[in-house]
């Protein structure tokens, strides 16, 4: 460990390069913000582990500029063939169906082998500027009022603004600040997940194989836009999955109506015992928690990683407006007040999923996760229907007067748009303020709309991350809103 070499200097250092921290790099590097990510591993994560995509990640990709990217790369879930003594006795549908709505495009969700979705993060951070340093392995971390002190088992240290674990469920630097992880084990039982080729199975549906009398559960499934599948196959407590090839190929013949030699090359193989757990907070002075350093879920449900990029998709625009002197610093203590319940809540979803206790619906796909209770949600209407668009909400899509809604939030800043009253209809009607008149809020962008269903009349503030800040019937009141997050 060199201590006495000269500290790199970053505004933002972040532990880790799964999808959690390329994710909120991305976020950063497009608002100008210079943030370093630094990875133990020599290079990006090589399996499928987390390959589902729910609709609200999704659009957060579109935002992000990876969306083409993403489609291009998956496919929707394929149905599930059960198979018996190697005949097909039924089929199964791992998510409940969903349609695209007007206010919501992305209706199911979309598989992309980890791995892939990892690549395509990293190639946009490339794209704007942001680095990846490899082989980079936390040693210990130190902070005061001014910053953050990172040092390694090799090379310099860094010397940040704030800093953010993203390194995962064994968070070095959530050790190192001794913040606790509270949780339960799911289910004693092992796992074992593995991205294999395989011969004998046909590539357009998931292969399930139900446990027969000692043995075990099984599935396969097809990876989309790859040659291979992955396997997963349960064992009993107290039991050591074989991860080796031979192991793998046991498993496959003993369970299904492959033979062992179908399996003719392992690409990537992990066990693991189902655990929900959460970090007893997720903040500690300048270091935040994203990701599975903050929460740890089962695999059921798909809700991990998703709710991982959302925690980046919280935190970047955040650390980016307190670094600017655009917002004042106690923006930053939303992060925690935010994320955390949506953390606790997925968890509980997962782990009911995961003991057939719920099913894979419309929780599942994240679109109604906001933030009514923050404190960064204002609701100033009265007398709104139960299913109403309130403060908090996230902000749907949807196309009146000849713009997109989601093209419109697109990008980096706020959004102040007017519904209905007459807008767009050269009515003279009171409309919200010109954006300069927004203490402190640098980039607002100006939209009005007709009359949309899916917000009512009004005036909305949507934040960077596309929930709606602050809601009025009138543009009353949203300057004084503005003035308690400017810094």
């Amino acid at each position: 460990m060199n201590t006495h070499a000269p500290a790199q200097h970053t505004d933002v250092l972040i532990v880790g390069a799964g999808p959690t921290g390329l994710a909120l790099a991305i976020d950063l590097a497009r608002r100008g913000v210079d943030a370093l990510v630094v990875e133990r591993a020599g290079a990006l994560f090589p399996g499928s582990r987390g390959k589902g995509l729910q609709p609200r990640t999704l659009e957060v990709l579109d935002d992000l500029g990876v969306h083409d990217a993403i489609r291009a790369a998956g496919a929707s879930y394929p149905v599930g063939v059960i198979w018996q003594d190697g005949v097909r006795t039924g089929e199964h549908r791992m998510f409940d169906a969903a349609e695209p709505t007007e206010g919501a495009p992305y209706a199911e969700p979309w598989m992309v082998p980890q791995w892939r979705t990892q690549e395509i993060l990293a190639a946009r951070l490339a794209e704007l500027g942001g680095e990846i340093t490899f082989g980079r392995e936390l040693a210990g971390i130190e902070q005061d009022p001014e910053g953050v002190t990172a040092a390694f088992v090799s090379g310099p240290p860094v010397r940040a603004r704030y800093a953010v674990a993203a390194d995962g469920g064994r968070s070095t630097v959530r050790r190192a600040l001794g913040i606790g992880m509270t949780g339960e084990t799911v289910d004693p039982s092992p796992m074992l997940v593995a991205d294999v080729r395989i011969e004998g199975l046909d590539r357009d549906h998931m292969h399930v194989f139900p446990p027969a009398e000692g043995g075990g559960y099984l599935a396969i499934w097809p990876l989309a836009s790859t040659d291979e599948f992955q396997v997963v196959a349960g064992f009993p407590e107290g039991t050591e999955p074989d991860l080796s090839l031979d192991g793998i190929r046991k498993v496959v013949g003993a369970r299904s109506h492959l033979a062992p030699g179908d399996v003719t090359e392992v690409r990537w193989a992990s066990d693991f015992r189902p655990r929900a757990a959460m970090a007893d907070r997720f903040r500690d002075g300048r270091v935040f928690l994203a990701g599975d350093s903050a929460h740890v879920h089962s695999p059921a449900g798909g809700q991990g990683l998703n709710t991982s990029v959302q925690d980046a998709y919280n935190l970047g625009w955040k650390l980016a407006a307190v670094l600017s002197g655009e917002a004042r610093a106690s923006l930053l203590d939303s992060y925690e007040e935010e994320r955390m319940p949506v953390a606790a809540a997925m968890l509980g979803l997962s782990t009911r999923i995961h003991r057939g206790e719920a099913r894979r619906g419309e929780a599942t796909r994240q679109l109604g996760i906001g933030y009514r209770t923050s404190t960064l949600a204002v609701e100033t209407r009265h007398g709104l229907a139960e299913e109403a668009l309130r403060a908090g909400d996230r902000a749907p899509d949807g196309v009146r007067g000849g713009l997109r809604l989601f093209d419109e939030l697109r990008g980096t800043h706020w959004t102040l748009l007017t519904v209905g009253a007459g807008a767009g209809a050269g009515a003279e009607v009171p409309g919200p303020p010109d954006p300069s008149a927004l203490p402190g809020l640098a980039d607002v962008r100006t939209v009005r709309i007709p009359s949309y269903e899916a917000y009512g009349d009004g005036v909305f503030l949507i934040r960077p991350d596309g929930y709606v800040g602050w809601a009025g019937t009138t543009a009353e009141g949203l300057a004084s809103y503005a003035a308690t997050i400017s810094g």
